[in-house]
């Protein structure tokens, strides 16, 4: 399926989003404690709890999950409706997650983006670009799907 779509979102959602999505789940299962102090960047980093490592532990899983259903849906379906539903509930939880994420940080801080960090460049800047991405590629602005190839019925 993944031949079927346009260069540049195939390039996107087939090689760059999944090797982020396993950076985001290699981040808290490498060093949890790092990760949940780079999510708001502040000069005290103080050890962790075991709740907000154990939350953090559990957020890395779910990206390897997004990971191998990406894979999944991406490498396997011949379908393109099951493509754009999924990338549909994709930019769902794109517009969600940088909401939440800006929320999260403050006003001050998510307008003052001189002063983002890697992860809150990741989180927003990087989830901002695939969320537009996705939207350019729904709209048709990559132009048309490449045709798939169709089984020739044995009559």
């Amino acid at each position: 399926m993944a031949s079927q779509l346009p260069s540049f979102p195939r390039t996107i959602f087939t090689v760059v989003e999944p090797i982020s999505l396993i950076a985001g789940c290699l981040g808290p299962l490498v060093d949890a404690d790092w990760f949940i102090a780079s999510q708001i960047d502040s000069a005290a980093s103080p050890i962790s709890s075991e709740n907000a490592r154990l939350v953090a532990l559990q957020l890395g899983n779910a990206y390897g999950l997004l990971f191998l259903v990406g894979v999944a849906v991406l490498y396997t379906t011949s379908e393109l409706r099951v493509v754009r539903n999924y990338l549909v509930a994709l930019l769902i939880a794109d517009v969600t997650h940088v909401g939440l994420t800006c929320w999260g940080l403050g006003y001050e801080r998510a307008v003052d983006v001189a002063a983002w960090n890697a992860v809150t460049w990741g989180n927003v800047g990087f989830t901002a670009l695939l969320g537009l991405t996705r939207t350019a590629y729904l709209l048709g602005l990559f132009g048309p799907d490449k045709a798939g190839k169709v089984p020739k019925k044995d009559l």
